[in-house]
This record gives C-alpha cells, sequence and structure tokens, in this order.
C-alpha cells in the first residue's frame, strides 16, 4: 500500500471519529432545546374567484340547469339579438334575465327562439347544448 493510500484511510478514520463524538454532542443539545416549526401561510388578496375555495362550496358553478325554470320570453322578431328570456332558480328563488351570449355559472345562453332558449354546457372540459321551453299555454274558449 503506498503512502497515499494510508495517508487518505487515516484521514477517513479520524474525520469519522470526530463526526461520531459530534454527533453525540449535538444529541445531548437537541434534548435540551425546543424545536419550534414553521408552517407556510397564504391569503389570497387578487381580484375575482378565490383559487383556494372549493367550487363546489362557493357557488360559483350556479346556477344549474337543472334548478332553471322558464319563466317568459320577451322575443324580438325584428331583431332577434335583442329578446330577452326570464330564468328562475327554483332552489332560492333568484330571478335572472338573460340576452344571447349571457354567461351564467357554467352555462352560456346561446340562442333565445319564441318559445325556448338554448345553453351551452360546459361540464369537464366538454360542450354540450340543452334548452329550456315554456309551459304550454291552455287556451281559453
Amino acid at each position: 500500500m503506498s503512502r497515499t493510500g494510508v495517508l487518505v484511510i487515516a484521514l477517513g478514520v479520524l474525520t469519522a471519529g470526530g463526526l461520531a463524538g459530534q454527533a453525540t454532542r449535538d444529541t445531548t443539545k437537541r434534548d435540551s432545546v425546543a424545536v419550534t416549526l414553521l408552517r407556510e401561510q397564504f391569503a389570497y388578496e387578487g381580484g375575482g374567484r378565490d383559487p383556494f375555495v372549493s367550487l363546489l362550496a362557493s357557488g360559483d358553478i350556479r346556477p344549474m340547469l337543472t334548478d332553471l325554470k322558464l319563466v317568459g320570453i320577451y322575443y324580438d322578431q325584428r331583431y332577434p339579438a335583442r329578446s330577452v328570456a326570464v330564468l328562475r332558480d327554483m332552489t332560492n328563488g333568484k330571478r335572472y334575465r338573460a340576452k344571447a351570449g349571457d354567461v351564467m355559472g357554467r352555462l352560456k345562453v346561446t340562442q333565445i327562439r319564441p318559445r325556448e332558449i338554448v345553453f351551452t354546457v360546459q361540464e369537464f372540459g366538454f360542450e354540450r347544448q340543452e334548452s329550456l321551453s315554456l309551459a304550454k299555454q291552455e287556451e281559453m274558449p
């Protein structure tokens, strides 16, 4: 074995012995010192919806299409884009006035016809079209 090999082994033994002794001293010091853990906290102060609040708890996905009832349509035959539909949320009684292009939660008003309103529903990255119709009117004799 060469001199450099013996020197490296000797330094390794000395270092390991020194670290082992130091580790023993550190553990005795830790027993007498209280350890405080700090947890990172975050408060959202931006505009719009808080991204850390559940959508199910916040109501941003409301109204649901199944909760809406079409109450009336004011249809403009000359300018259909000016037509207005009146909807009522049956769960909380809230009333909505909707025009073509309006967005309510996950619902977008696509088209208003004389007796129905057509929505584009966005769920889980997919879009589908649903419609609500006015209840049939009974004619007076």
